[in-house]
């Protein structure tokens, strides 16, 4: 029998490693489990400003509808169908999750009402029927979804559902959705403006926005939240202060009212130039694969892994259902952030509203 002579410090190396592995481990799951990304882009020139973890792979949740967006902006473009046409609302749409408008199978929804109940609600039976009339069904327009956002550079997004709602396939990176709220506002100026909508009118009833960066941030110009157990708390937002527009998209907030904070936050220190110098790179310059895995933010839904605590089982998602009654009004009205704009293509009023001083945000 063979007898190694191992010296003492050896020996009491590997007890050591022993004892701190768990330790580390632990700590490494914490890490990977517990930061956020985000990015923030000079929405004129597409010049990154800062950037945490850009590249990285993110579930995106109801970002997802900025896509969808995109393609019936597209489409409008394209005269392929107008603002005030009807759609109808098949079961499959009817039977989608919150948020939601409450839909029934077989009614109609026009295409603009559509668009606004994705901005301000983040509806999903409405980003379906929308889906549904641009691309057949649902998987369809997923699939032409994913061939657009490649042809615009986003190259680390696959999209499977019109909505966002969970689907370990569906991810996407920061960076990517920075570069489609960038392209999305200029390719289709006459339209970029609805993102900025507080509220609109469906079946006689005001809905107000769930947005609360768009309400309360002055100079903001909108765009859309997100949230999933899988993803945390997603914003996308967009702002102009003293002729300078800034874009900023925020993945994988604790809580509703971090993400706000942290874009917040990066969208004063970016107007203020307080982000420091930053290596002259672009938006369009996109690396051809992200890094690592979309992690799960939240212990909460079927997805959860084992690990994760159930300590947010309790949150709700970023919007009640509402079954409404009660005669729609012919044409909506859209209140907007900021400025009065007269769009007499969709004969759509648009009204300025003052913004409070603070704001107080809400789990949405």
């Amino acid at each position: 029998m063979i007898y190694l002579n191992i010296p003492n410090s050896m020996t009491n190396m590997k007890l050591i490693l022993l004892i701190l592995m768990p330790l580390y481990l632990s700590l490494a799951s914490g890490i990977s489990y517990g930061r956020h990304a985000a990015i923030l882009i000079d929405a004129d020139n597409g010049r990154i400003v800062h950037e945490e973890e850009a590249t990285h792979s993110w579930y995106p949740a109801s970002l997802t509808k900025v896509m969808t967006l995109y393609m019936a902006y597209a489409a409008l473009d394209q005269r392929q169908i107008q603002l005030h046409d009807n759609m109808i609302v098949s079961h499959h749409a009817s039977r989608q999750p919150t948020s939601k408008l409450g839909l029934r199978a077989g009614e109609r929804l026009t295409v603009q009402d559509a668009i606004l109940a994705i901005i301000t609600r983040s509806a999903n039976d409405a980003s379906v029927v929308l889906a549904e009339h641009l691309g057949g069904n649902e998987e369809n327009f997923a699939a032409k979804m994913t061939a657009k956002a490649h042809a615009l550079g986003m190259y680390d997004t696959h999209f499977m559902n019109a909505t966002g709602l969970p689907h370990q396939w569906q991810v996407t990176t920061p960076r990517d959705l920075a570069l489609l709220a960038w392209k999305i506002r200029r390719d289709f100026p006459d339209f970029y403006p609805y993102f900025a909508a507080h509220s609109f009118y469906f079946r006689g009833q005001e809905l107000k926005g769930i947005n609360k960066f768009t309400a309360g941030y002055p100079g903001a110009e909108g765009m859309k939240t997100g949230f999933t157990c899988g993803s945390g708390y997603n914003l996308m937002s967009s702002a102009q202060q003293n002729g300078r527009r800034l874009i900023g998209v925020v993945m994988g907030g604790k809580t509703s009212a971090e993400r706000y904070q942290l874009m917040i936050k990066m969208m004063n220190d970016g107007f203020a130039d307080r982000l420091g110098a930053y290596p002259e790179k672009y938006i369009t310059a996109i690396p051809s694969k992200f890094s690592g895995i979309a992690p799960y933010q939240l212990g909460c839904g079927k997805g959860a892994p084992a690990h994760l605590t159930t300590a947010h089982l309790s949150q709700k998602k970023h919007g009640p259902t509402h079954h409404l009654t009660g005669k729609s009004k012919k044409a909506a009205k859209i209140s907007y952030a900021g400025r009065k704009i007269n769009k007499s293509s969709s004969k759509t009023k648009l009204v300025s509203k003052s913004k409070p001083s603070k704001t107080r945000y809400r789990r949405t």
